[in-house]
């Protein structure tokens, strides 16, 4: 009888988040240099930050290109002169790109601020991933955005931090299991007015039919497709570091090339409420600096 409960408690579960509208966006060592770059950084689009802590450049993946050409945009547009690093998590990642940052009163909330439009997922997994250094958008969370679209602006770079094998073969482990509960959820939801169904005739042996049928199909679909982590990750995560839990979830549309001293300088500053400098860090400029 629990495992009835256990496919009705995730409909119950499902259907909350479809009524609820979070607009947090989520992207939380040692210092050293930046994982190589998979591509030439000469043959890629350079974008120079100029900060209130100093100057940080970063390269624009090509295989990334409605990311690439919405940054240059906003880049020419001036949108990013002003803006606030206004979620800062260390040993994580620093957070801007919210237009409503540039007039902001000391200690207001920040994070809804955009253009007013998103871009669609373009996930380059896993050959470009979440190592310390990576650039990637913002996004709202999966239960109001299951395409996992971009925000219009607001960007993250990643800290992050190394891992030891034995962490990150648990942390691989815990991946897993989340893709499979993603997975799992999806199933669910597909499935949701034929469970409701079911649920409204008390008909317990068809719930339970049903949900082992769904973990049958879980498990062969899975099974195609299990989450593990390429030499490449492997090698980063154990070196540089970064945020293996964020991949494949958000865009990684290019990398830092230049001042990551400057990144772990932001990502140190003190902060206050929703993780935000208590002493303002701003993006005083940004420009396109080899097109």
């Amino acid at each position: 009888m629990k495992k009835i409960y256990i496919i009705l408690a995730l409909v119950a579960i499902v259907g909350m988040a479809c009524s609820m509208t979070n607009k947090k966006k989520t992207t939380r060592k040692k210092t050293v240099k930046t994982e190589k770059t998979v591509a030439p950084t000469d043959t890629l689009t350079q974008v120079e930050l100029k900060t209130s802590l100093g100057d940080i450049v970063v390269a624009l993946y090509n295989e990334t290109p409605k990311h690439r050409d919405n940054f240059v945009k906003l880049v020419n547009e001036g949108y990013y002169n002003g803006v606030l690093f206004h979620r800062v998590i260390k040993d994580f990642m620093i957070q801007t790109g919210d237009g409503n940052s540039k007039t902001a009163t000391p200690g207001q909330m920040l994070g809804d601020g955009d253009p007013g439009y998103t871009i669609p997922a373009e996930f380059v997994y896993p050959k470009y991933f979440h190592k310390r250094g990576a650039l990637a958008a913002a996004r709202t969370g999966d239960q109001v955005n299951p395409e996992r679209a971009s925000s219009g602006s607001q960007f993250y770079i990643v800290t992050g931090k190394s891992y030891s094998a034995d962490e990150l073969k648990q942390m691989e482990a815990r991946l897993g299991d989340s893709k499979k509960q993603s997975m799992w959820q999806q199933l669910v939801m597909q499935h949701r007015n034929e469970i409701m169904q079911l649920q409204n005739s008390q008909d317990n042996a068809g719930l339970q039919a049903l949900q082992d049928q769904l973990i049958a199909q879980l498990e062969a679909e899975y099974s195609k497709d299990p989450f593990t982590l390429t030499e490449a990750q492997r090698q980063a995560y154990t070196t540089v570091g970064g945020t293996p839990h964020l991949d494949g979830q958000y865009t990684v549309f290019g990398e830092v090339i230049k001042g990551m001293e400057v990144v772990d300088a932001i990502q140190s500053v003190k902060t206050g409420a929703n993780d935000r400098p208590v002493e303002d860090v701003k993006v005083i400029s940004a420009r396109i600096i080899n097109k």
